[in-house]
C-alpha cells in the first residue's frame, strides 16, 4: 500500500501521482471556464488566448499549492498571488462571468501559502475584488452568491490545513530528533559501561605484564604466575564485554510494540496491537526472543506483504510442558514471505530454539501468519489469558 503522509514530500513517481491527483480533483470547478471556451461562441483568437490564460493560471496555482506547509514567505509568493489575481480579473472582464470562479482558487492559494497573520487580510481582499468584479460583469450577480462563500471559507480552511501540515512536519522532525538523541544516549551508556569494565582490567593486565617481564630472567615461576593471572583477568574482561554488548543489543517487547505501531502507521497499515504487557515474571531471554520475532514480522509486513491490516496478539497458554508466552502476527497481504523461509525467519527460528521456544510461519486464507512461542517462568492459572487487549 502506497500513501503520502501529511506534509511529507513524495518519494517516488507513484506518490507524486497520488498527490497530483488529489490536488487536481479540485480543478473540476474549472468546468465553467472550459465550457465557456468550447461553447461560448468566442472567436478562434479569443479561444486560443483563453486556453493559454487558463493553462498558465492552473500551472501557477499548482506551483503555489505544492508549497503548502513551507515556512518561508518569499517575494515569489506575493508576486505569484498578485499575478493570479490580475489574471483572474482580466479573464473575467474579457471572457465573462464563468471565469469568476478563478478568484476562488486565488483565495485558496492565498490561504495555503501565506501565514494566518497575512492570510486574514488577503482572503477578505480577494473576496472583495471578486464581489466588485461580479457586480460589474454582465450576469455576475447570479454567480456571486455561489462563489463568494467558497472563496471566503475555502481560503480560511486552507490556513487551517497549512498549520496542520506545518505542525505535522514539526512533529516528524521532533520524533526524528528524539530518536537520534536516544541513540546517542545509548552509545554514551555503552561507552561508559565499556570504560568501567575494561579500564581496571586493562590497567591490571598492563601492570602484570610489566611485572612478568621483570621477573622472567631470575624468577620464571613467579613470572608464570603473573601470566596466569593475566589470562584470568583477560578472560573475565571478555565475559564482561560480551554481557555488556548483549544487554545493549537486547530489544524489549514494549519498545518493539511501540516501534511496530509507528512503522505500520507510516506504511499505511491499520494496526491492531496489544496494550503494553506485564512481563515481570518472564525471563529476559524469552522476552528478547519474542521482541526479535515481532521486529522481523513487522519488517516483513511493511516491506513485502502489501497488507492493509495487521493484527498482533500476545497471550499466555498453559501447555503440557508448562506455561508458554505466544506472540502471533497476522496480516491480510497478498505478497509476503514466500514458500521457503528466508534468512530472517531462519535466524529467528534459531534464536527462539535457543530460548526454548518455537516458530510457526505460513500462509493463511487471507494473508500470512507468524506465531512465536517461548516458555514463561511462572505457572499460569488460566488457559488462554490475554496479556494485552487489542488496541
Amino acid at each position: 500500500m502506497s500513501s503520502v503522509g501529511i506534509g511529507q514530500r513524495p518519494q517516488n513517481r507513484r506518490q507524486m501521482m497520488v498527490k497530483a491527483v488529489w490536488t487536481g480533483i479540485w480543478l473540476v470547478y474549472l468546468s465553467a471556464p472550459v465550457s465557456d471556451l468550447v461553447h461560448g461562441g468566442h472567436s478562434t483568437g479569443v479561444v486560443v488566448l483563453g486556453w493559454f490564460g487558463l493553462v498558465a493560471f492552473v500551472g501557477w496555482y499548482g506551483t503555489l499549492v505544492f508549497r503548502t506547509g513551507r515556512g518561508e514567505t518569499t517575494p515569489f509568493v506575493f508576486v505569484s498571488l498578485v499575478v493570479l489575481a490580475a489574471e483572474a480579473a482580466l479573464l473575467s472582464y474579457t471572457l465573462g462571468r464563468e471565469w469568476l470562479v478563478l478568484f476562488v482558487y486565488v483565495s485558496i492559494a492565498s490561504g495555503a501559502v501565506l501565514p494566518l497573520r497575512l492570510a486574514r487580510w488577503t482572503i477578505p481582499a480577494v473576496s472583495a475584488v471578486l464581489t466588485g468584479i461580479a457586480l460589474t460583469v454582465s450576469g455576475g450577480k447570479e454567480y456571486l452568491a455561489g462563489l463568494l462563500i467558497p472563496a471566503f471559507l475555502g481560503g480560511f480552511a486552507m490556513t487551517g490545513v497549512r498549520e496542520l501540515i506545518r505542525t505535522t512536519i514539526a512533529l516528524r522532525e521532533a520524533r526524528a530528533t528524539v530518536a537520534q538523541l536516544a541513540a546517542n544516549e545509548e552509545r554514551l551508556r555503552l561507552a561508559r559501561d565499556l570504560h568501567d569494565l575494561l579500564g581496571h582490567s586493562l590497567s591490571l593486565i598492563t601492570l602484570k605484564s610489566e611485572l612478568a617481564g621483570r621477573m622472567l630472567p631470575d624468577h620464571p615461576e613467579k613470572a608464570a604466575q603473573q601470566v596466569a593471572d593475566i589470562e584470568q583477568v583477560s578472560r573475565q574482561a571478555l565475559v564482561d564485554v560480551r554481557e555488556a554488548v548483549t544487554g545493549y543489543r537486547r530489544p524489549r517487547l514494549s519498545g518493539e510494540l511501540a516501534g511496530a505501531q509507528v512503522a505500520l502507521t507510516a506504511a499505511g497499515v491499520t494496526a491492531e496491537l496489544p496494550v503494553e504487557p506485564d512481563l515481570t515474571d518472564v525471563a529476559e531471554e524469552s522476552e528478547s526472543a519474542l521482541a526479535w520475532a515481532l521486529r522481523e514480522a513487522i519488517t516483513n509486513v511493511v516491506r513485502h506483504s502489501g497488507a492493509r491490516r495487521c493484527t498482533v496478539e500476545l497471550v499466555r497458554r498453559q501447555t503440557l510442558d508448562g506455561p508458554v508466552l505466544e506472540l502471533s502476527v497476522e496480516d491480510d497481504g497478498a505478497g509476503g514471505s514466500g514458500h521457503a523461509p528466508g534468512n530472517g525467519l531462519t535466524g529467528l527460528t534459531e534464536r527462539l530454539e535457543k530460548a526454548g521456544g518455537a516458530l510457526e510461519a505460513g500462509r493463511v486464507r487471507r494473508g500470512f501468519r507468524l506465531v512465536a512461542r517461548v516458555p514463561a517462568q511462572a505457572p499460569f492459572e488460566a488457559a488462554d489469558h490475554p496479556v494485552g487487549s487489542g488496541a
